[in-house]
């Protein structure tokens, strides 16, 4: 049977149609003659996933993302993925936007959750996650880093700027000529050092003997504490010590009043009677030193002896009125 030049064209058009749905199919990952769910998640930010991008599993491709749109007018974005229908997980299971690769190709995995609760059907809205990725974790790690570098390099250049404020011509003149005064201070400085290695190289055997002697004047001195632990010096001021102990005792019993020389360190009316005497005693020398005659009378031929006279301005009667 000859068929029809129409017939033949209606064929090769159905035909180019199949090979378009099976060819999209396969770009979708997804197969005509497999029975899918169809599920939804809700994302602040979807980071790139476009129709097509594969739905995984533990690794494993389970479905595919079949379309994108915003939720409302707050832009959230609403991802519509289809999976097998025989992968089978809870409706509390989350379905996570993760980074595919260093270049940043975009992927969706389930975490499958099997906590009793109903099984995920065509239509239900799993919970929504997203993973940061190498590029958004070196970002958040160096962003701090960078604000840290740049707060440094700020105070950096303040720092400079007020060095150049200091640092004037005059400044600079002043400061070439300290560096050139300390350069001076240290030549002069190793001038001495080096006077005074020629002087310690001119005398070296001058100090040896005088160290040598310093040694016998340290063995000299050792011998000499030998000689006073030997000779009971210890005993002796342990002595020395019990006699002062005993002279304090002695002193404190004297300010007590206690014995003879307390009661006489302590009595002031002995002391007064003491002092009177010493006055009358004084008195008595230099009354005899100026009138002899009132205390000796010599007769020389038995001549008659005559009467003392009390002279005027007597000591002794004065210190009496």
């Amino acid at each position: 049977m000859k068929l029809s030049r129409e017939v033949k064209t209606g064929i090769i058009v159905l035909t180019g149609i199949l090979a378009f749905i099976f060819g999209l199919s396969y770009l979708k990952s997804s197969s005509l003659f497999e029975n899918h769910k169809t599920l939804y998640a809700v994302y602040d930010h979807v980071g790139g996933i476009q129709s097509g991008t594969q739905v995984t599993i533990n690794g494993v491709v389970v479905g595919n993302v079949v379309g994108i749109k915003f939720k409302d007018n707050k832009f959230k974005s609403v991802v519509t993925f289809s999976v097998n229908e025989g992968y089978e997980f809870s409706k509390n299971s989350s379905a996570e936007i993760y980074d595919t690769g260093i270049i940043g190709g975009k992927g969706v995995q389930i975490h499958p959750v099997f906590d009793g609760a109903p099984m995920a059907i065509s239509g239900d809205t799993l919970k929504s996650s997203i993973k940061p990725g190498l590029t958004a974790l070196v970002q958040e790690k160096l962003t701090p880093l960078q604000l840290k570098v740049e707060g440094a390099v700020s105070h950096a250049d303040s720092l400079l700027i007020n060095v150049n404020d200091v640092l004037d011509d005059r400044t600079r003149l002043e400061l070439r000529q300290s560096i050139a005064g300390l350069n001076e201070l240290i030549s002069s400085f190793k001038s001495s050092a080096d006077k005074l290695n020629t002087l310690l190289e001119s005398n070296k055997g001058q100090l040896d003997r005088s160290l040598k002697n310093v040694d016998k004047i340290t063995g000299n001195f050792s011998k000499l504490s030998d000689s006073l632990a030997n000779s009971g010096l210890a005993e002796t001021v342990a002595n020395f010590q019990t006699t002062v102990t005993r002279l304090n005792n002695v002193l404190g019993k004297i300010e007590q009043g206690e014995g003879s020389l307390g009661k006489l360190a302590n009595d002031e009316k002995l002391y007064e009677n003491l002092t009177e005497a010493s006055k009358q005693l004084d008195l008595l020398l230099q009354d005899f030193r100026l009138n002899p005659k009132r205390y000796v009378n010599v007769s020389v031929f038995g001549k008659k002896q005559k009467d003392y006279e009390l002279p005027e301005n007597d000591p002794a009667e004065q210190n009496q009125n």
